[in-house]
């Protein structure tokens, strides 16, 4: 069998490792000339957890992670105003976290493609004829590929997917918010946040900060707006949204690089009635966005990604498999989907009200029984739908 995968994201990377190990052919198609570097940090567990050990590239992803020993929200002055301890997450889903920066991730899984899958970086899609038996895909270079089937790994604002199912104004659910991340170098804000998760405690908009290696910082922000399209100058957008804030945002805010090193995008998630067609298959961001606010997006994306070849592995022809993948994942998919549509008020305070609310509940997250109640509020359900691999893995 041979595979075009387009996008060489987490998804996209995941499921080439994943078919190459079964014996496919597998080309990637990646828009970005290299590797990216922008993204945020992210808790990696759930199904994509035990999918990436049965894959064999849980160690790299642990290697390269974070430990983590509280999340805090800091007022004007930086204040703690409320906290919890990072082992109460972890104890939730059995210490089987690990935070970790997304391009990080990314960089794991690429470590284990192996070298017999192609990858073309700086290519796009031109054209895709798509048929009951196989599909035909042209390329940005004039080049055309023929193959069995074609993956569109290629996220929320998948190109595959406006060819083949239509516009994105169908299946995008906007969720009222803006989103950015970068990243800098400051010893002193390091020295303060290193170790630590810790927020801004505000309504309608907040910051994140991270130490990293060394002496750099990640920025993580999130704000309300009734307006989905996204900015002419990130930068700029951001250094206005987030003026107001106090303690060390006005030093990350002066920080922030350039638009072209700055992840910025709307919070949306993507909702299809079937993800494949004829031969199509969509698979991460692409099919079943659940949002940042879901926490597990990454997760979901690998979880798709071995979900998709075990059922390619060994379902009787091409469309079984589809079916059994779509049938495996949509019921876990649009559970996330919808914890993080009802979890906004808590991850974004619209009142002082809500945020106050926030604050006593993270309060009582010190106390014994009541804190594993609120821990899982945060974190959410983990749902093991991979029990054992049903294929070959590597040794």
């Amino acid at each position: 069998m041979k595979v075009i995968i387009c996008g060489a994201g987490i998804a996209g990377l995941a499921l080439a490792q994943r078919l190459d190990t079964i014996g496919a052919e597998v080309v990637v198609v990646e828009k970005a000339p290299g590797p990216r570097a922008q993204g945020y940090m992210i808790d990696f567990f759930g199904p994509g957890y035990d999918a990436a050990e049965a894959m064999g590239v849980l160690p790299r992803i642990r290697e390269l992670g974070y430990d983590v020993e509280e999340m805090s929200y800091r007022d004007h002055h930086g204040r703690r105003r409320a906290s919890m301890r990072f082992a109460q997450f972890a104890k939730i889903v059995d210490g089987r976290l690990t935070s970790i920066m997304r391009p990080d991730l990314e960089r794991a899984l690429r470590d284990h493609v192996p070298g017999s899958v192609e990858i073309c970086h700086a290519t796009t899609l031109t054209g895709i004829d798509n048929r009951a038996d196989g599909v035909t895909v042209t390329l940005s270079d004039g080049s055309t590929i023929e193959a069995d089937l074609l993956v569109g790994a290629d996220g929320i604002h998948s190109t595959v997917r406006g060819q083949i199912f239509g516009p994105e104004r169908e299946f995008l659910r906007y969720l009222g918010f803006h989103t950015a991340a970068y990243s800098f170098d400051d010893p002193d804000i390091h020295a303060l946040v290193a170790g630590r998760f810790c927020l801004t405690d505000t309504v309608d908009r907040q910051m994140g900060f991270y130490g990293l290696r060394g002496e750099r910082v990640a920025v993580f922000t999130v704000h309300r707006t009734a307006d989905p399209a996204l900015p002419a100058d990130p930068r700029e957008a951001i250094r206005r949204e987030y003026a107001p804030l106090g303690w060390v945002a006005p030093r990350a805010l002066a920080a922030c690089p350039p638009p072209e090193h700055v992840y910025y995008d709307q919070v949306a998630q993507i909702d299809l009635p079937a993800w494949s067609r004829d031969r199509v298959v969509l698979v991460g961001d692409a099919a079943y966005a659940v949002s940042l606010l879901a926490g597990q997006g990454a997760s979901l994306g690998i979880t798709g990604a071995y979900v998709l070849a075990e059922h390619l592995s060994h379902a009787p022809t091409v469309e079984a498999a589809l079916d059994g993948y779509e049938r495996t994942l949509r019921p876990l998919a649009t559970e996330k989907q919808q914890a993080a549509r009802k979890g906004t008020r808590w991850f974004i305070p619209a009142t002082t009200t809500q945020l106050h609310v926030r604050r006593a509940a993270l309060k009582l997250a010190h106390v014994p029984f009541i804190d594993r109640y609120v821990a899982t509020a945060l974190v959410g359900k983990s749902t093991a739908i991979i029990d054992r691999p049903l294929g070959p893995v590597p040794g």
